[in-house]
């Protein structure tokens, strides 16, 4: 399975024809460069069809703890199913607390990056959310990799390509 990290502005956002994306053939996943990506795409929810994805930069005034209150609140108003966090050190511990947090459950995690403890985020989402996350070039969930192979202009913005490591090079 490939990833696409499609960037683009608002302005792009809200020209683009939202239904290409969901037959592309691989997962795409959105971020918007000049607006809070969230807002952004809740606001073309009703534009979006089939299944997206989110990319969410965390950092210490956007913390992993908000992402996913946010990615639980978005997944209500859209199909979202694939979500990667990119920190700028830690992403992998930032991803953990977020997918923690999309559960019904009460969430008790401690790691290099948070502390947190008999915490609640609901309600869940309606659906599975993949979280992966992003250390640059690669994107990881659990013990699976993607590495980026190629950046283009794409629909009105500029899509990063991820999928499996080439072998034999």
């Amino acid at each position: 399975m490939d990833l696409v990290h499609l960037v683009l502005t608002l302005a792009a956002l809200e020209e683009l024809d939202l239904a290409s994306l969901a037959e592309a053939p691989e997962r795409t996943v959105l971020s918007c460069s000049d607006a809070t990506t969230v807002v952004a795409l809740a606001a073309q929810a009703d534009r979006l069809v089939g299944p997206i994805g989110v990319w969410l930069a965390v950092d210490g005034d956007y913390r992993a703890q908000l992402a996913a209150r946010d990615v639980a609140t978005l997944s209500w108003l859209v199909e979202l199913d694939t979500v990667v966090i990119g920190a700028p050190s830690a992403a992998r511990q930032h991803a953990r607390i977020v997918e923690a947090l999309l559960s019904d459950d009460e969430v008790t995690i401690v790691n290099d990056v948070a502390t947190v403890r008999g915490a609640y985020n609901r309600p869940s989402p309606p659906r599975d959310v993949q979280v992966w996350s992003s250390d640059g070039a690669e994107l990881h969930r659990g013990a699976r990799s993607l590495v980026a192979h190629s950046t283009v202009p794409r629909w009105g913005g500029v899509a990063t390509t991820y999928g499996p490591a080439l072998s034999g090079l």
